[in-house]
């Protein structure tokens, strides 16, 4: 059902991939948009290495929340900062692409955890986050993103 990867030789672990997705804060989540038209946009996201799933946060209402109500398949993607070779111009990046499928979170209490986790991914100040979920939490709609099929590589930008 899914391609392999046709530069199978710049292919990373799984692995790797998981730890990518772990670590870092922001991939892009491309939808089905309107008419048709790819629309894919830049979210912070939290891997969960128990389930091996993937979450996101964002508004009740928009282009986002339309296009996972008409399509649910969809597409992940998130890369690394990179590193340079000694000597060498060129980046080398880690990226991964993951499909599934998007699903709408109705659990208070799951949305109040993925909720907490993101806040802290990026800051460990429990103020802030007490504020958040005080002021926010009830305007959020969190989902999950159900990996069917990953894949990562390294590629040199040579």
């Amino acid at each position: 059902m899914f391609r392999g990867m046709r530069r199978f030789k710049q292919q990373i672990t799984e692995a790797e991939c998981k730890e990518i997705l772990s670590n870092e804060k922001r991939g892009v989540l491309s939808l089905l948009g309107d008419d048709g038209y790819p629309y894919g946009l830049p979210l912070s996201h939290l891997y969960c290495e128990e389930d091996g799933k993937i979450y996101f946060h964002g508004a009740k209402e928009g282009h986002k929340i339309d296009a996972i109500k008409n399509y649910d398949k969809a597409s992940f993607c998130v890369y690394d900062k990179g590193y340079k070779k000694e000597g060498d111009w060129a980046l080398n990046i880690k990226s991964v692409i993951a499909f599934g499928k998007v699903r709408f979170i109705t659990d208070e209490d799951l949305t109040r955890k993925i909720c907490t986790k993101l806040v802290q991914k990026f800051t460990n100040d429990e103020e802030y986050l007490e504020k958040e979920l005080k002021n926010a939490l009830s305007r959020v709609q969190c989902f999950e993103f159900e990996i069917e099929h990953m894949t990562g590589k390294l590629v040199n930008e040579s």
